[in-house]
């Protein structure tokens, strides 16, 4: 496999553009099924999850090329798995109640934290696991790709709830519609510059450890985590940037069926 660093980038943007977008295309087709076709997505999905446990297993002695794509694939494919049984409502948290308006910013926050308990605690069990098999292995790139997604969401998910300008709820799929309660649409704090900052040091280091590894193997590795955490960092932007982005997948979602229409099919009327 080639070891060109050009190569990894176009990889990670594609991977990047097209995991969000079938899966954002698979929530919205169950949206507009019945309840019963998300907990069906979730299922359809254990290979992918079954793929990456094999995956990460098969690439933890393989420090080659090959082996360090195939750990950042593994990587993505247990997170996408966890991400679309979050989407999809099987797997969220406790508290599935819309935030009442007038709640002090710690209630809320604890609120908040309710509704997506059980997806973090997976994430992080995930991520532990991972750094356990990791710890004496060659390739430890499918833990530092599943560590990095998950300390870029987690500086994503406390902007959302402490405030940016720029929130696309029109994604959020119908188990998830209380979460918008918990977005906070407005200035941002300055948690936002500690984030951006972060995002850009972290990108920097790993650009500094693709340039002057001498292990090819390596600086793929390190090439495809600096793409990821610069797709991260653009992320972080669009919250606050005037950019249409969410035209990068809305043109391949199936219109959502309005409410009523839904109930009525699956009600068998």
């Amino acid at each position: 496999m080639s070891e060109s660093a050009w190569l990894a980038a176009l990889i990670t943007l594609f991977l990047w553009w097209f995991s969000t977008g079938i899966i954002l295309w698979r929530v919205r087709v169950a949206d507009n099924g019945t309840d019963q076709d998300h907990i069906n997505s979730v299922v359809m999905g254990l290979p992918l999850l079954a793929l990456g446990l094999f995956a990460t297993h098969a690439s933890l002695p393989n420090l080659s090329v090959g082996g360090i794509y195939m750990a950042f694939l593994a990587a993505l494919s247990l997170w996408g798995w966890i991400e679309l049984a979050f989407l999809s409502g099987v797997i969220t948290g406790p508290n599935r109640r819309p935030c009442p308006s007038d709640l002090p910013l710690k209630l809320r926050f604890w609120r908040a934290v309710g509704t997506i308990a059980w997806h973090e605690a997976l994430l992080a069990t995930t991520l532990l696991g991972l750094g356990i098999v990791s710890l004496s292995a060659e390739n430890p790139f499918a833990f530092a790709t599943f560590g990095l997604l998950f300390v870029a969401r987690i500086f994503a998910k406390l902007n959302l709830f402490l405030g940016v300008p720029r929130i696309n709820t029109q994604f959020l799929p119908r188990p998830l519609s209380h979460l918008a309660s918990y977005f906070r649409i407005g200035r941002i704090t300055a948690f936002f510059p500690f984030s951006i900052t972060l995002l850009t040091v972290f990108s920097a280091l790993l650009l500094e450890r693709a340039i002057n590894v001498t292990h090819p193997g390596m600086s793929v590795g390190y090439s495809l985590l600096t793409c990821l955490c610069l797709l991260a960092l653009l992320e972080h932007w669009f919250m606050v940037l005037p950019l249409p982005d969410e035209k990068l997948w809305r043109w391949m979602l199936p219109a959502a069926k309005p409410r009523k229409e839904h109930l009525e099919d699956a009600n068998g009327l």
